[in-house]
Parts: C-alpha cells; sequence; structure tokens
C-alpha cells in the first residue's frame, strides 16, 4: 500500500469505529483523538487525509527495520502457508532456528531462549527465574526504568505508571541510578557519578538485606524515562555488586536490544555479562508479538531436572518467530548494526550538539546509535525542567506545542515529559534523517519561547 489521494470517508468510519468501541492503553478515553493511520513505508507512515510522517519514534521504539519491510512481511506470509501455528511443547523449525541465532549473538555463556509475547512478560518470566533459581524474593529496580505493565513488571516500573496500579508486588524495592545531568548524588564527573551510584546501589543491599534479594533489574540504557547512558564502569560494578552478594542481574533490553545503539545486545558496549537478557520489540519489529529471555546456561541448568513452572500458549509463535529469522538476514545482509553506529556517529551526534548550542532550551543532549534524547530546560542555570515532572494538560502545553509544530513539518515524534526523544527506523536514508532533525531544529524555536516565557 502507498500513500494515495484523501479517503475521507475511511477516515471517518476508522475514527468511528475506535471512538465507539476500541479502548486505548494509558488514556483517559473521552480525551484522546487517535489518528487513523492508513499505511507505511520504510520510516514513513501516513493517515488517510492524505499527510505523510517521518516516523522519529519507531511507533514505540520497536519498527526497527521500520514499515512494511518486504523481508519481514514474505517471511510471515511465508510461514502462514507452511504452519500457522504450533503449541509451544512441541518443536519447530522456525523458532528453533531463532532461538540459535539470538544466542550466537548474545554474550558467551548465554545457550538458551525462553520466548514471551512480549517484553512485560519476558521481565515477569526471568524475574520468577531469579526468584526460583536463588531462593529470594525480592527485586531492585531503578526509579527511571519502564519494565511493562503486568503486575510484578509495573511494580518494577520506576515512573509515575506504576503510582496508580500499588500496591502490587510488595517485594520490590527501587534506588537511584546513575543520572549525570540532575545527579542525585551531587556528581561533577562522570567518575563520580558511578562511584557513588554504585556506593549507593550496595547500602541499598545491605539495608535491604542481600540474604532477600534475588534480582537487581536494569534497562542497560534507560529508555523512555531518559535514554540514559550508563557512565563508564557502572554496568560492571553491579556486575560485580551481585557476584558479592548473591544476586541474579537482569538485563531489560525490550528496547535497545537488536541495533538500536548499533550493538545486537547493548551490554556488548558496556563490557558486562548479565545473568538474564529480556528482549521484544526489535526482535522481529513488533510485525507479531513476541518477546523473550536469554538465559545463562547457569540458570538454564537449574532447570534440567527441575519443572520451570510458567508457560504461554503462543511462546515462540512461528508467525512471530519467521521475522525474526528474517530480521537476522537483514541485518546481515544490509550491514544494519554498521550503517545504525555510523548515523549515529557522523549525523545524529553532531547535529543534536550543533542545536544545543543554538537553541536555549536545550540543557543537554545525550545518546548513542539512533537513540537520543534531548533534554528542554527553561534555564540552563538551573536545569529547570520546561515542563514539571509527569506534566500533563496545561502545565504540558510547551511540549504539546513543539510536538505540534513537528507534526505540521511532517514529522511524528517522541516526546516525554521534557525531553524529545530520537529513535527512528534503523533502516532510515540519511536524507529522511536530515530532514527530520532539520524540522526538530525548527521546532526547537517553540520550546525556546516558552523557556523565555
Amino acid at each position: 500500500m502507498t500513500l494515495t489521494s484523501p479517503d475521507l470517508d475511511t477516515d471517518a468510519r476508522v475514527r468511528a469505529n475506535d471512538r465507539g468501541h476500541v479502548f486505548h492503553s494509558w488514556s483517559a478515553q473521552a480525551l484522546i483523538d487517535p489518528l487513523p493511520v492508513a499505511g507505511g513505508s520504510g520510516a514513513t507512515f501516513w493517515d488517510y487525509a492524505g499527510n505523510s510522517y517521518l516516523d522519529f519514534s519507531s511507533q514505540l521504539v520497536n519498527l526497527n527495520l521500520g514499515h512494511q519491510h518486504p523481508d519481514l512481511v514474505a517471511a510471515i506470509q511465508r510461514q502462514a502457508g507452511e504452519l500457522a501455528t504450533i503449541q509451544p511443547a512441541m518443536a519447530n523449525d522456525v523458532r528453533g532456528e531463532l532461538a540459535r541465532r539470538i544466542a550466537e549473538v548474545a554474550p558467551d555463556g548465554m545457550s538458551k531462549v525462553f520466548f514471551t509475547n512480549g517484553g512485560a512478560d519476558a521481565n515477569e518470566n526471568a524475574v520468577r527465574m531469579a526468584r526460583l533459581v536463588t531462593g529470594k524474593r525480592k527485586v531492585l529496580a531503578m526509579y527511571r526504568s519502564y519494565h511493562g505493565n503486568t503486575s510484578t513488571a509495573i511494580t518494577l516500573t520506576g515512573d509515575p505508571r506504576r503510582w496508580a496500579n500499588e500496591p502490587a508486588d510488595a517485594s520490590v524495592v527501587h534506588f537511584f541510578g546513575p543520572y549525570a545531568y540532575r545527579s542525585a548524588f551531587h556528581s561533577s564527573s562522570d567518575e563520580e557519578e558511578t562511584a557513588r551510584a554504585l556506593e549507593h546501589l550496595e547500602q541499598t543491599i545491605i539495608l535491604e538485606g542481600a540474604s532477600t534479594i534475588g534480582a537487581i533489574i536494569l534497562e542497560t540504557v534507560v529508555g523512555t524515562n531518559g535514554v540514559l547512558v550508563p557512565p563508564p564502569g557502572y554496568l560492571p560494578g553491579v556486575r560485580a555488586l551481585c557476584d558479592k552478594y548473591g544476586i541474579v542481574y537482569i538485563a531489560d533490553e525490550v528496547m535497545v536490544g537488536f541495533g538500536r545503539i548499533g550493538e545486537w545486545f547493548a551490554v556488548d558496549a558496556f563490557d558486562v555479562v548479565p545473568d538474564l537478557i529480556t528482549f521484544a520489540k526489535g526482535v522481529n519489529s513488533g510485525y507479531v508479538p513476541l518477546g523473550g529471555v536469554v538465559i545463562s546456561d547457569a540458570i538454564a541448568a537449574h532447570f534440567d531436572t527441575v519443572a520451570f513452572p510458567g508457560g504461554l500458549t503462543y511462546s515462540g509463535h512461528p508467525l512471530a518467530c519467521a521475522p525474526g529469522v528474517a530480521t537476522f538476514e537483514v541485518f546481515e545482509r544490509d550491514g544494519i548494526l554498521e550503517r545504525v553506529r555510523d548515523l549515529g556517529e557522523r549525523v545524529v551526534e553532531p547535529r543534536l550538539r550543533a542545536m544545543a548550542e543554538r537553541h536555549p532550551s536545550i540543557g543537554e543532549v545525550r545518546g548513542r546509535g539512533l537513540f537520543w534524547a534531548i533534554e528542554l530546560v527553561r534555564d540552563r542555570e538551573t536545569r529547570e525542567p520546561l515542563v514539571p515532572f509527569n506534566a500533563a494538560g496545561p502545565s504540558a502545553a510547551p511540549m504539546t506545542a513543539f510536538a505540534a509544530a513537528c507534526k505540521k513539518a511532517g514529522l511524528w515524534p517522541f516526546t516525554h515529559f521534557n525531553r524529545v526523544h530520537v529513535a527512528p527506523p534503523l533502516v532510515i536514508t540519511e536524507e529522511e534523517l536530515v530532514r527530520g532533525l532539520d524540522i526538530i531544529d525548527e521546532a526547537l524555536t517553540v520550546a525556546d519561547e516558552a523557556a523565555a516565557s
């Protein structure tokens, strides 16, 4: 399907059905007006009114290979013609092939994969594994985090989406992770931030009781809550604390796995090997729901003669695994990891740093590969955010106005609190990437005006 002339009748029908019958997530139903989307291709999607948008959020940072990638679509069609579904207790060719390919690019000593339907249940099952192996129930997670919307996953989550869902899992404790720009530890350098954040984490472990803590779960690069790249030494320091106190280290790579920062798994960029890695999103660009847990050999061995008490009807669904296998083929054939690193270093980073020099509303830019955040402030000296934490309605007006300016110019942005995230599909062309950055650059004048008011 390609962008054609406006089809307002279909637009009206889609809107009516959506408003009449679809109950949307994270929303007050009467206060939203979802955009009817007619189609997409690569880094672009379009509506029935004839408007097209550069997708600078990869939908929900999952569309790594873009809209309607022909190889992924063909893989689903081929699999549907061969075997549409089979229960997880049986062996299946594409399920086993995808698991093998994932294990081959995972860190050494991680050979088994448990498939789930998405990221939240991947985290749920990783925590279950850690608790069963250690015999300890408590889990530590960062305040600035998102781990999913099932009961334990939403409790692990640190951001405000947790609040309305409490109480859920009472065995979760939150701690402060590194965030040098807004350091909870009054650090003045990355080295201080690493040392003080690790000291804080160790004190949390001691005061909570190491004998009660089964796991620590971290997003390797914090996603929605800031694109927070860990400072040098932090993740290896977490690994050392887990080893010291007998705690399972779970790396949540639901958002940053499969190429987002130019690595198969983001942990590869930080010289650390966790015990469990959770994934979803980019493994098949979300064409069919799929997630999973990559399991260390030591943890997998625990379940050699002891049954793992968990499972899902659609675990490793063939229609989801087929585009996962195709994803590996596309990555290898088209050099996706290399192009992500190149575009991030050569195009995105210098352009964002130049924007920061020109726009007084930019407090900091940070990121890696094709995953960046522009943090907007009212005052660079005080670092007061452009909008308050968890702002909504009138208090969020400056960010709403910025997003509207982007959309008017043909770009669909990813905004969260006082930040703009840059997370386009990994197949975006350089020309499209530059055009999208141009649109953000121009729209930031709206933020500059709000900061000056």
